[in-house]
């Protein structure tokens, strides 16, 4: 008996609803048979609260348009599910576009669904039991929340005290019914997966990756972890305030490539921006200072949309302000463009880029509304004189900006608000208060702001909001990023080491058109030296081998980070001097690019990686497509801030860098892909220094967790992992008389022939430890996940052949006991490949017998000789676990048809799995419990051959021979009589939706029982056969359904049964 059973958590989390101010329905009184019917089972839409709703919200529009609205509504345009679900979008946050006459003329209107301003006036319901038949499939959700009538969020519930039903089974059950019930998620707005404790949510196109939690109630505070993450979620996120709010202001239908993605957010996002909103209205408000404040939200966390959605929320909440999005650099100006560009819908408006200064004039010399994006160079004044301070210095004059509006309802967004980028100094902020006197300003930054830095506190305000690394890594936002030094792993001469001195500002290549001569020729020198042609052969070399070891183990890309130009050409020569396959001159094809911009006037060698903006575009969205051949990428500033590509693992650092830049850079590699563990930054110039003052800034700005571990760390927790996969075999079998430990090391002593049967023999080891085979699998993953972190640590070439083994051995006892059908989570999520190494045989286990060493058998898995030849098996632990999966399956397969035999044979099972669990028979006596039950799977299979029924009739007559008193009366062949007239009666009797159509039901019970008395079925057993055979026909509806009944002709009651026309 369950400790908790899933109708007490389907109760709990409705009383949640209950005390949020939900109204509970139960979907079995509004069903077509219920005691107030409100619907059809086809239909998903309570039809007449959406027409009251209607009615009650827009009482100004007339009756026909009103109807007019609901029929747009309940219509499907599309067979695409997503685009259906993108216009019910639409209908849902900018109202239901309608006509009507009014006077003498054609007026345009619209209808709206739900009352955003008084959230109240909608009507909120919790329903369970809500059945929906679509084609022949009959579904029923665990609970669903309905607004005004509209299917808005689909919770699936699993029971926690299962482990087998956990969060991933409530995962998988939302995506069969997308496909099976797909009318049902045309109106989803968000998707929730949980146990009852654990509960995650995403939307109608988010993959597994992306269900997340919702962690904070109230927006200030992170909840306690002992709290369910269902009841956070009810009172954080699906509360009568939060969730309309949610629907409007922060979904986002991003269409790339013929593919619709849909966009909800992190509590992080949806809590900061709505703050952010709030402390933009005070700065705007006529006595506001004009200072929103900052948000700083740690890179790879969504910052992008975070600004998206603002904007968005903002546009409403000041009626149409013009907003001025500024960025530091063209690139970064052009990604976050792309962002707001694809998110159109929720901005209501197109955004537009300045080209120069002049357009950014034009484009602000409205009275109101408008996105605009520009860099900021475009408001640095012109250079009015020059003067001549001798010794070859000069002194520019800059003069005023002049004024490009003194509206009030403009708001400055800063991208990445920081001196460095700003230009502080040179006084950005003077001028932008010239060009702008009364507009207000934000910023959005990845990194904190130093606390010596003023001059941003005094142009944008104090922290609104801080998401930091420590809370993003523990959401599943980003993963940790890990430090490599190989300074010392490469032999340089000491004239080849680049001395990066503290004073040396974090020069670029721009600077050298600078008058900075001093500078100039600094970063002269040590460009000189970092692009010795040596060095960068050395530097080559060693790339090219340590990225060839992490993706042998983890699937993914690269980048390196150059100095300058010449360096990343150069770098490139070098590389594909080694690997000359990696080129290609075609931009489709090739495994590494250089990405940077040039003229013509740039020198030779230099042309073929100069591309315009096009080019450079579809070189980035190969790079990040994972399945693309493109690999590497080498880049000296592009890309190195704002660009996404999520199954990026390393960062080669060859430049020097610092403080936000540096941050901004190896957070590349922070992206959430797969099973990815973290990513790691691979340092051949010496930024250790660098990363230490970053940490410190970080952690004085109150940040928690660390920017940046050491790859120590990551290889110190590998080699504890490794101890506990070691450990399993010293540990003594749970079957005693089993000797003590498995030397798996005599391995690689063994012939490749031996070889290949050495993972079965270790298999059927770890199968006989107690709890074996989930240990195992679990520290083999956690083993292979710390592993691919840590390559290319000398541990890892130390214990490289024993992984490969652990992985070898692990496969095995996957294949032999998981379902045949199912894939787990693991195999299809993974990005970490199979060690393959001279050391362990690369065998492909082509099915589980070949896994479990033991020949397929020719006919049936419940044929003498199959089942003689596993009792005979050397492997007993490995025959136990094939044998349970193999009588498990075929069980399986009778449950959907034969409902008495399926829980006889389900039960038999189960209680001689127990015994052996509690030690009471051993792996021999369970063996031949197992083949005794196959035979009686079998034996009843031939029974049904040998009284000339097929699968259905048989089905009945096993619900009518339970009992043993009523096969003594009656007899076989009177009970076969029966069960053939049982089929011909439900088949006549049933229609698509009779399983859920207590009427039908009713009247299908009084048939049974009328064919039972008939017969002469003893009374006292009339009842539950009754019932038995009601059960057992539902399990079959879906066979009845394909049958339908055709009279011959209207005078005979003779009838035939004949597949329906497709």
């Amino acid at each position: 008996m369950a400790v908790i059973s899933e109708d007490n958590i389907e109760q709990i989390i409705i009383q949640e609803f209950i005390e949020l101010g939900y109204q509970y329905i139960n979907g079995t009184d509004i069903s077509p048979d219920g005691s107030m019917p409100e619907r059809e089972y086809n239909e998903v839409v309570l039809k007449n609260r959406l027409q009251e709703a209607i009615s009650k919200l827009n009482p100004t529009i007339p009756y026909e348009a009103q109807e007019e609205a609901l029929r747009k509504v309940l219509r499907s345009d599309s067979p695409e599910l997503f685009q259906n679900n993108y216009q019910f979008h639409k209908y849902l946050t900018e109202g239901v576009d309608v006509e009507y006459r009014k006077g003498n003329r054609i007026a345009g209107d619209k209808v709206w669904l739900i009352d955003y301003k008084n959230p109240s006036n909608n009507e909120f319901l919790v329903i369970n039991q809500f059945t929906v038949i679509e084609g022949n499939t009959n579904k029923r959700p665990d609970v669903i929340l309905f607004v005004n009538g509209l299917p808005l969020v689909v919770i699936e519930l699993k029971n926690a005290a299962d482990e087998n039903a956990d969060v991933n089974a409530a995962f998988n059950q939302l995506q069969t019914y997308k496909h099976t019930i797909p009318s049902l998620f045309q109106y989803n707005a968000l998707l929730i997966a949980s146990d009852g404790w654990d509960a995650l949510y995403g939307s109608l196109t988010s993959p597994k990756q992306f269900f997340v939690p919702w962690k904070s109630i109230d927006g200030q505070f992170v909840a306690d972890e002992n709290i369910p993450q269902m009841e956070v979620m009810a009172k954080g996120m699906l509360n009568k305030e939060v969730l309309p709010d949610l629907i409007r202001h922060f979904t986002i239908f991003h269409q790339n490539k013929e593919k619709i993605t849909k966009i909800v957010p992190r509590y992080h996002q949806y809590f900061a921006v709505n703050k952010a909103v709030e402390a933009t209205r005070k700065a705007t408000a006529e006595n506001g200072d004009q200072r929103a404040g900052v948000i700083w939200h740690t890179q790879g966390s969504g910052k992008s949309l975070s600004m998206a959605f603002y904007a968005g929320k903002l546009v409403l909440a000041l009626n149409n302000p013009t907003l001025v999005i500024l960025t530091d650099r063209n690139d970064l100006d052009d990604q976050l463009f792309e962002t707001f560009s694809l998110s159109q819908d929720i901005l209501r408006q197109t955004p537009a880029q300045a080209k120069n200064r002049e357009d950014l004039k034009q484009k602000l010399s409205v009275t109101s509304g408008g996105i605009v994006f520009t860099t900021i160079q475009k408001f640095l004044p012109e250079i009015e004189e020059k003067i001549d301070l001798g010794n070859g210095k000069f002194k520019n004059i800059k003069g005023q900006f002049e004024e490009l509006s003194n509206r009030r309802n403009i708001v400055v967004i800063a991208d990445e608000a920081h001196r460095s980028q700003y230009d502080f100094m040179d006084g950005f902020a003077k001028h932008m208060r010239d060009a702008l006197p009364n507009a207000s300003f934000i910023g959005f930054t990845g990194t904190p702001i130093e606390n010596t830095d003023k001059n941003t506190q005094a142009v944008f305000g104090d922290y609104i909001d801080v998401y930091d690394i420590q809370q993003a890594v523990e959401d599943g936002a980003t993963v940790r990023i890990f430090y490599e030094n190989r300074l010392a792993k490469i032999s340089l001469k000491e004239e080849e080491k680049p001395r990066v001195d503290a004073e040396f500002e974090e020069l670029t290549e721009s600077e050298e058109l600078t008058d900075q001569q001093k500078l100039k020729a600094k970063w002269a020198r040590l460009e000189a030296i970092v692009g010795n042609k040596h060095r960068l052969s050395l530097i080559a070399a060693d790339i090219v081998k340590h990225f060839e070891e992490r993706n042998a183990i983890l699937d993914g890309k690269a980048m390196i980070v150059g100095m300058s130009r010449r360096i990343c050409v150069d770098l490139y020569e070098a590389i594909i001097k080694i690997r000359p396959d990696w080129h290609s001159d075609d931009d489709a094809e090739g495994t590494i690019k250089v990405v940077m911009t040039g003229s013509s006037s740039d020198p030779l060698n230099f042309q073929p990686h100069i591309r315009n903006k096009p080019k450079r575009k579809a070189l980035g969205e190969r790079l990040k497509d994972p399945k693309d051949s493109l690999k590497l990428a080498i880049v000296r500033d592009m890309w190195l801030t704002g660009f996404d590509a999520p199954s990026m693992h390393t960062l080669y650092i060859d430049k020097p860098m610092k403080g936000h830049n540096l941050m901004q850079a190896i957070a590349r590699v922070n992206r959430v892909y797969k099973d990815k563990e973290g990513g790691l930054v691979v340092d051949y110039i010496g930024i250790a220094t660098d990363l230490k003052k970053a940490l410190s800034v970080y952690t004085e700005s109150g940040g928690k967790g660390k920017p940046a571990f050491d790859q120590e760390e990551a290889a110190s927790v590998m080699m504890s992992k490794y101890e506990i996969v070691s450990q399993m075999f010293v540990e003594q079998p749970t079957d005693k008389t089993q000797p003590k430990g498995f030397d798996y090391k005599s391995f690689f002593g063994l012939t490749p022939k031996e070889k290949l049967y050495f993972p079965i023999q270790a298999a059927n080891y770890i199968l006989g430890l107690e709890d074996g085979k989930a240990r195992y699998t679990n520290a083999v993953t956690a083993l292979s996940k710390s592993f691919a972190i840590s390559v290319p640590h000398p541990y890892t070439s130390d214990i490289r052949d024993e992984v490969g083994l652990f992985q070898a051995i692990k496969a095995r006892i996957v294949k032999v006991t998981q379902s045949s059908k199912t894939k787990s989570d693991e195999e299809i999520e993974t990005a970490i490949k199979q060690i393959l190494s001279d050391a362990v045989v690369a065998d492909e286990v082509v099915d589980i017998f070949d896994a479990a060493g033991i020949k397929k058998p020719d006919i049936s898995i419940l044929s003498d000789e199959f089942l003689a030849e596993v009792k005979g098996m050397h492997h007993k632990n490995l025959a136990l676990e094939l044998l349970k999966k193999l009588l498990n399956d075929e069980i399986k397969t009778r449950q959907k048809t034969n409902i008495v035999q399926s829980k006889k044979f389900s039960e038999m099972l189960d209680q001689a799995v127990k015994n052996y669990q509690n030690n009471l028979i051993t792996s021999a006596q369970i063996i031949d419990e197992m083949i005794r039950l196959a035979k009686e799977i079998k034996e009843a299979d031939r029974k049904s051959e040998d009284l000339g029924l097929d699968f259905r009739e048989f089905a009945f007559y096993s619900a009518l021979e339970v009992n043993d008193s009523a096969v003594a009366v009656l007899g076989d062949e009177i009970l076969r009589h029966i069960a053939r007239e049982l089929v011909d009666t439900i088949r006549k009797n049933s229609s698509i939706d009779w399983t859920v159509r207590e009427n039908v039901q009713a009247k299908m019970r009084i048939a049974v029982k009328k064919i039972l008395r008939k017969h002469g079925y003893p009374p006292d057993l009339e009842l539950k056969a009754t019932e038995t055979v009601i059960d057992q026909a539902k399990m079959m509806a879906s066979e009845f359904s394909k049958t339908k009944e055709y009279k011959i002709n209207p005078s005979s009651d003779m009838s035939i049964a004949a597949e329906p026309k497709e």
